[in-house]
């Protein structure tokens, strides 16, 4: 036998004691971020990342994540079908409300307004594939950096509310809800997501207002789900259809996209889908640095104010701590909470160099269950690049 040879069959008998490879095994990393922002704006939106633009797929930059309300012009944007209304009529608008219910309802934009009690809710919404572009090799999709996020206050009238005016049969089990955004392709299904009943709670909300204006068009004006806690894959744009049914229907977007291994790490490898796989629902603990950002310089004893935010589903932030020696050792930032518990918890760090030379700031946030971020290395591989968390790093040069 070749020298060659015994080598690749001694790797593969190994493997096969393992369950994996090393060229089959996934990797992890930190998100790409050095992505320029265009330099071309979208309507109501100020210059950002831009992936494509039909459909629209903008990513806000780091420096948004210093904030802990993310602003309507550079709040990130995410379709899923070309098709797009290019005009809507708010005064002719209606969403409609079917299926399992005791009277169908057509509401329109005024009647939402005046005819139902009006909420508001502070939410963070997240893509499920924010960051995918950590995962090696390099997963299907958009290759996000850690910007497909953002926070925005949320107004509009409970989910509840419309369904008990509509007046659930009690075979009611499933909702289904549908927007405007259609495919290119007439083979291509729509996006519809469903939600179980028990999943409703008083913080679903149907909202046409972001940060006290009407919901930006690319933001799903005139009407979007909101389901805090939740990635945005259930968070429905230009929403116009809610049916109630019995059982379950089977969805593209349900059965096939958003979905990870079905196991404990939540994870395969390359070669190998791990099989049975379940839906990305509640978001997981997570930080990001906003300020300062990769490749800036600081000066040497000058005091350096990290700042960034953190969330999870709603468990809530207990703490965020910052690691200035590469993990070995953790000091807590002091935390801004004032927006509920599906908001951003904003922190802020402060730090004097005392060495020159590249500075490597990292946060890491703990939830009240005491879940806590993971190093990147530590995350395991999944095929859809779906719900990285790792602990952020941003590095600078102390001058």
């Amino acid at each position: 036998m070749k020298r060659r040879e015994f080598f690749k069959t001694s790797i593969a008998a190994s493997a096969a004691i393992l369950g994996t490879t090393i060229l089959s095994a996934g990797e992890t990393r930190q998100p790409i971020d050095d992505r320029k922002v265009s330099d071309m704006a979208f309507p109501e939106k100020r210059p950002l990342i831009t992936y494509s633009d039909r459909p629209p797929l903008l990513e806000s930059p780091r420096s948004t994540f210093a904030r802990g309300i993310t602003e309507n012009d550079e709040f990130f944007v995410r379709w899923h079908l070309p098709d797009i209304p290019t005009f809507i009529d708010p005064d002719t608008y209606t969403i409609k409300i079917n299926g399992l219910v005791e009277k169908d309802l057509e509401i329109s934009l005024k009647e939402l307004k005046t005819d139902f009690e009006q909420v508001e809710v502070t939410a963070v919404v997240q893509c499920g594939g924010n960051s995918r572009s950590a995962f090696t090799p390099i997963p299907g999709g958009i290759q996000w950096g850690s910007g497909a996020m953002g926070c925005a206050k949320w107004k509009g009238v409970r989910l509840r509310d419309l369904l008990h005016k509509a007046g659930l049969k009690k075979e009611a089990h499933w909702i289904g809800f549908n927007g405007l955004e259609k495919a290119a392709y007439y083979k291509t299904p729509n996006f519809v997501r469903e939600l179980e009943i028990h999943e409703l709670d008083d913080h679903v909300i149907v909202a046409y207002e972001m940060n006290g204006e009407d919901l930006p068009y690319l933001n799903g004006y005139p009407l979007r789900l909101i389901l805090p806690g939740y990635y945005s894959d259930s968070w429905v744009k230009m929403l116009s259809d809610i049916t109630v049914t019995d059982k379950y229907k089977s969805l593209f977007f349900m059965d096939e996209a958003y979905r990870v291994p079905d196991n404990k790490c939540e994870c395969e490898t390359p070669q190998h889908h791990f099989k049975p796989t379940k839906p990305i629902t509640l978001m997981n603990v997570k930080s990001v640095i906003g300020y300062p950002e990769n490749g800036m310089k600081v000066y040497h004893n000058s005091e350096v104010v990290v700042r960034g935010v953190a969330f999870d589903n709603g468990t809530g932030i207990k703490a965020v701590y910052v690691s200035t020696d590469g993990g070995k050792s953790w000091k807590k930032a002091l935390l801004k909470q004032e927006n509920g518990r599906y908001s951003y918890t904003e922190f802020r760090f402060h730090h004097k160099p005392t060495e020159y030379g590249k500075l490597t700031f990292m946060a890491k946030a703990v939830n009240m269950l005491g879940e806590e971020q993971p190093f990147d290395k530590e995350i395991g591989w999944n095929h859809g690049g779906y719900k990285y968390n790792g602990i952020d790093e941003v590095t600078v040069e102390v001058v």
